[in-house]
């Protein structure tokens, strides 16, 4: 009776309620699941979304313009011609110096003046004070018997319970004597003075062409105390011409003296004791002269303004034979009329110039790196002008004969441009332009070098490499893994790979870092000759497989030849490591890394583009080959029976009809995979050195972006140009990675619409 009534069971009707309560059911599962799948993906688009948005936002200051956010104006802050000048770190107070000497305290926020007294002799006369000093607050002021005072202008800071009290500081670091500069007695007509601690240097123009130079070394002595000066004299000879000073740069290596109107004389001083002439250089064609001269930040460059109203920024470079000349870079032309005074920064490569025609005066701020000008304003264009800028170059004062004008610059990121960060950018010390990163340096005038080429270089570089080895692994074991394998290995086969994935990506970099370049280094040739043997070895492998007998292959498991060519690839590459010193010996005089140095001149590091492009093969090849292998056995079967049953054999097949098919899916693979190389940070952070070098060699390393972000971000100061430099290049990289998946899908699409009707 059971069976009978089991066979007469039947579906319930269409219009059955519990028919049509499933049904209902299933409509909401349906719609549930639908909705959740619209609002995840529409959640993922707006997190993509979310962070282009916010690292563009944190890069859109370097696109605002400076200006002048407050002015003001001190009437009879000064009535003499200003030679030196510093400003106190929270731009309260300025400490001028004079060209009769005297010094005072200025009050920037009302323009109230303190005189200061300087310990300098009764009766005579101050001939020449020094125009250097403002960033390193060293004065010299020279005297008409002969002698010199070096003082260190600067102020002092403490706090009266919560008010801040800012007062002038003068020290002496050679005494409050002057120092005699002259044993003759002559007066010294100009003077530029440098040092640190306890080695100064002092430079002195005197009359009918003659010069001085002192060299001083302060010595203390360990039992009393006691400090004495060891004096070094020299002499040179300076020009006639009577400049509007001495320009001797930190480092005390290099004076400059203008010989004439147009003439400028190059001093070597690095050995005080002999002083040597290098050169004379033509700053200006002979129909002009020059109106201003000052040195930029670091000394190591000079700015010329002339009376066309052009600024050339000079600095040394090494000539064919190796030696040192002054050479015009670059230049800024701010129209008719003439350069009357320019202020550096005291730490950036930027500068304020005052432009002068016959009806107006104008200030220019601009900045030599980048070749931007930045701002231009008119301004008051009264006589004696000086242009001072504060520590961090939000202060700037104008300093005329009328008094003084106090403006509140911002300016944040002047040395960011389309040039900088694109184009071969010539700094200081370079013999050429080029493409340079290095953000940060030993001492505080250190200029950073923005260029972002290098690391998009590193990180195709990088890309490209790992590429080269993955791409080839995983695509043909994908097509042996989905074609050719039997089932019952390829259930095996395919996960394991798969589980590739999950090792963590700092594990592969550190082995990569730590054992696989030493071990790649001493045995290069034979790492090297595996790119040959293994494909070679599995080439005579099969060929020797399609020689044994079909009895024979029908007695062993499917797929067996798979496993038998394990063993031979292991002891392929044990028998190359082994036979590697030997080879090393006998053709490359044991040193095959020196050797392509030598004879290839290639750079060999240790930790090169050869080990991340192992290390990251691992990391990328489980992803394209998962998503590879599912294309291509996601091949519908009748177009594979269809095909042999027409008579074409399996290799015919699949490369005219599988492939053909499944294109669209490994192209996807491969471009999934190229993203996973070109955003992979650990693996070239611990195996590639971070050298942001520009070059193709396999043996030398490189800097990614990814790398550069993760290394300097901890170090960046929020805010800075660096900090948002850095969210630049995490913008580059998302860029990058859009634009090449983008092209991707139109490539795939395209792919789809010409195979998919096979």
């Amino acid at each position: 009776m059971s069976a009978n009534t089991h066979s007469q069971r039947v579906l319930p009707a269409r219009d059955h309620p519990e028919t049509l309560r499933r049904y209902a059911r299933r409509q909401r599962v349906d719609c549930l699941a639908r909705w959740i799948m619209r609002i995840g993906g529409g959640l993922v688009i707006l997190a993509v979304l979310l962070i282009f948005v916010y690292l563009l936002l944190v890069v859109l200051p370097f696109l605002y313009p400076a200006r002048i956010d407050e002015q003001r104006s001190l009437v009879g802050a000064t009535t003499a011609p200003v030679q030196a000048a510093v400003i106190d770190e929270y731009s309260t107070h300025a400490l001028l110096v004079t060209a009769d000497g005297s010094a005072s305290q200025v009050r920037l926020a009302d323009g109230h003046v303190t005189a200061l007294n300087w310990p300098l002799p009764e009766g005579v006369a101050v001939t020449a004070v020094s125009r250097a000093g403002a960033p390193n607050g060293v004065v010299a002021v020279g005297l008409a018997d002969g002698r010199a005072l070096l003082a260190r202008v600067g102020f002092g800071v403490h706090f009266d319970g919560a008010t801040r009290v800012v007062t002038p500081h003068i020290s002496y670091p050679l005494g409050k004597e002057p120092l005699v500069v002259d044993p003759a007695g002559r007066p010294i007509e100009a003077i530029a003075a440098q040092g640190e601690g306890k080695e100064w240097l002092l430079v002195a123009d005197l009359p009918a062409g003659a010069g001085a130079v002192l060299g001083v070394t302060r010595i203390e002595s360990l039992l009393d105390g006691s400090v004495t000066q060891d004096v070094v004299r020299s002499t040179l000879s300076l020009p006639e011409y009577r400049t509007p000073g001495l320009w001797l740069d930190p480092l005390r290596h290099n004076l400059y003296a203008l010989s004439d109107e147009r003439t400028l004389l190059h001093v070597d001083l690095r050995d005080a004791a002999e002083p040597r002439t290098t050169e004379t250089v033509e700053l200006v064609p002979p129909e002009n002269s020059v109106t201003a001269i000052e040195m930029l930040a670091g000394g190591l460059s000079l700015l010329v303004g002339d009376d066309r109203g052009r600024i050339t920024h000079w600095f040394t470079v090494r000539d064919a034979a190796q030696q040192p000349r002054l050479t015009a870079i670059r230049h800024f032309d701010l129209g008719p009329g003439q350069i009357e005074a320019i202020g550096p920064e005291p730490a950036r490569r930027g500068f304020a110039a005052l432009h002068r025609t016959p009806t107006a005066a104008t200030l220019h701020l601009l900045h030599t790196t980048s070749e931007r000008a930045l701002l231009n304003l008119p301004v008051n264009a009264a006589a004696h002008p000086f242009l001072l800028f504060s520590a961090h170059a939000n202060t700037l004062l104008h300093g005329h004969a009328a008094g003084i004008d106090v403006r509140q610059v911002s300016n944040p990121h002047p040395e960011i441009s389309f040039r900088s960060l694109w184009l071969p950018v010539w700094y200081e010390s370079r013999d050429a332009p080029g493409y340079t990163w290095q953000s940060s340096g030993a001492t505080g005038d250190f200029e950073p070098k923005f260029s972002l080429v290098p690391l998009t270089f590193g990180t195709l570089k990088g890309a490209f490499y790992g590429m080269l080895i993955a791409v080839p692994l995983a695509v043909m074991g994908a097509i042996h893994t989905a074609y050719f394998m039997s089932p019952a290995m390829r259930r095996m086969v395919k996960p394991a790979i798969e589980l590739m994935a999950a090792l963590p990506t700092v594990i592969l970099g550190f082995l990569a870092g730590l054992w696989l370049a030493p071990l790649a280094e001493q045995n290069l040739p034979g790492v090297l000759s595996l790119a040959l043997l293994l494909p070679l070895v599995v080439v005579v492998s099969a060929w020797l497989w399609s020689r044994v007998p079909q009895s024979t292959v029908a007695r062993l498991p499917h797929s067996f030849e798979v496993v038998a060519l394990i063993p031979i690839l292991c002891l392929t590459v044990a028998a190359a490591v082994t036979v590697s010193p030997w080879v090393e010996i006998t053709f490359f005089g044991g040193d095959m890394p020196g050797w392509i140095g030598r004879e290839l001149g290639l750079d060999f590091d240790q930790r090169n583009s050869l080990v991340v492009g192992i290390a990251m093969g691992f990391a990328i090849v489980p992803i394209i080959f998962s998503i590879a292998e599912d294309a291509i056995f996601g091949v519908p079967r009748h177009l594979t029976l269809g095909s042999l049953a027409l008579g074409a054999t399996p290799w015919q097949t699949l490369t005219r009809v599988v492939l053909l098919t499944a294109s669209p899916g490994i192209f996807s693979a491969i471009m999934i995979g190229f993203g996973r190389a070109v955003g992979e940070t650990m693996i070239v952070l611990m195996a590639t050195g971070n050298t942001p070098v520009m070059d193709w060699n396999i043996f030398n390393g490189f800097r990614a972006l990814s790398a550069n972000v993760a290394v300097e971000m901890p170090e960046a100061a929020v805010g800075s140009t660096h900090f948002r430099l850095l969210f630049l290049a995490a913008l580059v990289l998302f860029v990058i990675t859009f634009v090449f998946n983008t092209l991707a899908e139109v490539v795939r699409s395209r792919l789809r619409a010409r195979y998919g009707s096979l």
